[in-house]
């Protein structure tokens, strides 16, 4: 890859002393087809990775939009949205120039946001706004009574008003409040229907996107829940690529590599899947010459990397910290902690039907995956927003070992070192922040329980499953406590006796992370 075909992407000088400005692309540049939410490392290794790839003549450029801060925006604007993908193995690096996205704004640039939405040529809105983004309650309905909600309501209702505003209405700060925006845009402008495409890692996520939207929309004007209704398909996925953040040795290594300095470069792994279930009626690049595959039935193939992957990695999040690792491979190395995983994906298995998703093969893989210690996947990135992530990764599984007579001790594990970590002062991203504080001050039995409550109702009302869970929290609490005195049983797990310390900016993953 040459430096002389990157605009905007800084040639640094041999002495360096500093960058130069490169030249022109090669490449012409796509027009805007579809719209984005979830501007993050993600999004970029995945869905506009498959995009470049099947977008042979230049029909599908990307405009994508943050959810949080702006800053993931401003570094690729810079860069004429122009960012290297490092696609990291054991046995190396490789390098691709990616241009897909064409536009990135922040996601606050709300009438860029209802331009793009309302325009004609655009067919696909795509989302990674991560499991919380959505607000759904534990009944997979809007949540109604949380006050990012309750605010985006008051907002809509000023925006989406016939009647002149006495004042400049307040925009809404939620993802699917600021969705909801472009696609009145879209209905006023009868520009016809699109697709939007939920790639986040939530069970039937196209059923939660739905109930989001049109929970919302129903609570702000209802005629525009009816159009949507009728003009706008949801469609499901099942997404899988490991893409960690990026560290400023990943920027040096790019431009030591490469010879440019690029300060939105994204590293991931080799691997990647993207399963799809749904109807485009505007129409959709062929993702499919990428490698995507379309099937009518997604379910499986969710429920196969929310269970074994996904929740591979809230189980070691949780456990793997507490045991003093620091990424997926470090825990995956702990004995304790890969016999957990394995325990954990025997229940999984048991769970899903046998046609077509060759477990015993993707566990394999996984594996492989895990291991791959030149992808530092930590920890902490993961651990955040457990009371939705738990809800769809470690419950399913539970109840259906039990429903067959068994413990389900490994699906309950997982459940269990959220608490343990919880309990051992750690406070990682959650939703359900104010609600976890407020349970933490109770005791006992009352204090899990209310937890628990948080993921499932059901759980928190079984008094087996409550005993379950608080025996194993209290058995992971004392492996914690041991590895922050520097015990004998932290010994033994090699060189990972690191006191277990807070890290709150950590535990905040890019928007799109999944």
């Amino acid at each position: 890859m040459s430096g002389e075909n990157l605009p905007r992407l800084k040639r640094a000088l041999p002495d360096g002393t500093g960058p130069v400005q490169a030249a022109a692309p090669v490449r012409p540049v796509p027009r805007v087809r579809i719209v984005h939410i979830g501007l993050g490392a993600f999004h970029r290794s995945h869905q506009a990775w498959y995009t470049q790839q099947a977008d042979t003549d230049g029909a599908w450029g990307i405009a994508a939009f943050t959810v949080r801060s702006p800053q993931a925006a401003q570094e690729l604007a810079a860069q004429d949205g122009l960012y290297t993908l490092v696609e990291r193995s054991a046995n190396g690096d490789t390098f691709e120039l990616m241009s897909q996205i064409v536009q990135a704004h922040d996601g606050a640039d709300l009438g860029t946001f209802r331009h793009l939405v309302a325009a004609p040529t655009t067919a696909v809105v795509t989302l990674t706004i991560t499991e919380a983004g959505y607000h759904l309650g534990a009944d997979n309905a809007l949540n109604a009574e949380d006050p990012a909600v309750q605010a985006d309501i008051a907002a809509l209702g000023g925006l989406l008003s016939d009647q002149p505003p006495s004042s400049a209405p307040a925009a809404p700060h939620t993802p699917i409040g600021r969705l909801l925006v472009g696609l009145a845009a879209r209905r006023d402008a009868d520009a016809g229907p699109l697709a939007v495409v939920s790639c986040d890692n939530l069970a039937d996520n196209a059923a939660a996107a739905r109930s989001a939207v049109l929970g919302l929309a129903e609570a702000v004007q209802p005629e525009l829940a009816q159009w949507i209704g009728g003009n706008v398909s949801f469609v499901g996925t099942s997404v899988d690529r490991i893409t960690p953040r990026t560290t400023p040795a990943d920027l040096a290594v790019v431009q030591s590599t490469c010879g440019y300095v690029d300060n939105a470069a994204v590293v991931t792994e080799p691997f990647r899947s993207w399963v799809l279930s749904g109807n485009f009626p505007a129409g959709r690049p062929r993702w499919e010459d990428a490698g995507a595959t379309f099937v009518e039935y997604l379910e499986p193939f969710e429920n196969r990397k929310l269970w074994l992957l996904n929740g591979a990695h809230s189980l070691l999040s949780y456990a793997g910290q507490l045991r003093g690792a620091h990424t997926v491979a470090e825990a995956l190395a702990d004995p304790a902690c890969a016999a957990w995983v394995e325990e954990l994906w025997d229940e999984a298995e048991r769970a899903l039907p046998d046609a077509g998703l060759d477990i015993p093969a993707y566990r394999q893989a996984l594996l492989d995956r895990f291991a791959n210690a030149r992808i530092a996947h930590h920890l902490a990135q993961i651990a955040s927003d457990a009371t939705t992530k738990l809800r769809t990764r470690a419950v399913a599984v539970l109840r259906s070992e039990r429903a067959a007579g068994r413990s389900g001790q490994g699906a309950a594990r997982m459940i269990a070192a959220w608490v343990a970590f919880l309990r051992a002062g750690q406070r990682p991203q959650d939703p359900a922040e104010a609600a976890i504080t407020a349970a933490l001050q109770l005791d006992g039995d009352e204090q899990l329980r209310a937890l628990l409550r948080l993921i499932d109702s059901g759980l928190a009302g079984d008094d087996d499953v409550v005993q379950l869970v608080e025996s194993l929290a209290t058995g992971l609490g004392g492996e914690a406590a041991d590895f922050r005195a520097g015990t004998p049983a932290a010994a033994a797990a090699g060189s990972r006796q690191t006191p277990l310390v807070e890290q709150p900016n950590a535990s905040r993953p890019l928007k799109g992370m999944q």
